[in-house]
């Protein structure tokens, strides 16, 4: 039904991006927080799980302790397929027993590749090794993982939707590209993506110090 990259980069970004078979994929499975970490809650997803296990992390928790204690605090944790980055520590990954299809994860110091309802497990193989040899802005870098998994079989199912999400120091999500309903949703988030990069640091700019933004170049605008 759903696979994803997670990762977090040296200057501290974290970013996540993921495809599904299932309508509006980012809207319930993507999270992240500036200065904290990202999850990833698929499978038969609970979105608050994205929250809860970033409050853990920002009070100090582990990725692997912040996913023991939602083992301990929730009983449908056999339903959910879950990924954790945070700010120091190891990515931790969890996949219950009831978790759908077939089903892989693969973890390395900064990323993290996770997916169920797979074609085959060497879609996420493809996703961790294309993101860990790409190059390029971080959102490329992700993106370039996604479409490896695409190649490598993707899911078991057509993909219908597609997202893609990074912070890093803003205090929002700098990128937040979502295609929710597609037959082609990742290369429509390429197309979306080529037409953002250029633009990202001038939404920034606007937002932090609006006294030193660029025009828009739109009718109007001074």
């Amino acid at each position: 039904m759903t696979f994803s990259i997670l990762a977090r980069d040296d200057s501290g970004a974290f970013g996540m991006a993921v495809t599904s078979s299932s309508p509006c994929v980012a809207a319930r499975c993507l999270h992240l927080r500036c200065g904290v970490g990202v999850v990833a809650s698929q499978n038969i997803t609970d979105p608050r799980f994205g929250d809860w296990l970033l409050d853990r992390l920002a009070e100090g928790d582990s990725a692997d302790e912040a996913l023991a204690r939602l083992r301990e605090h929730d009983g449908t944790t056999a339903y959910r397929q879950l990924a954790v980055i945070g700010a120091q520590d190891a990515p931790a990954v969890h996949s219950g027993e009831r978790t759908l299809g077939v089903h892989h994860s693969r973890t390395s110091e900064h990323a993290v590749a996770v997916g169920n309802l797979l074609d085959n497990t060497g879609v996420v193989d493809a996703v961790l090794r294309q993101f860990q040899s790409a190059t390029g802005e971080f959102e490329q870098r992700l993106l370039t993982a996604l479409k490896a998994g695409l190649a490598a079989g993707g899911e078991a199912g057509d993909l219908h939707s597609a997202g893609l999400a990074v912070v890093r120091d803003a205090g929002w999500r700098e990128t937040d590209l979502r295609v929710d309903w597609s037959e082609t949703p990742v290369s429509d988030l390429e197309a979306l993506l080529e037409m953002w990069l250029p633009q990202r640091r001038d939404y920034v700019t606007r937002g932090v110090d609006p006294r030193t933004a660029p025009a828009y170049g739109v009718p109007g605008d001074e």
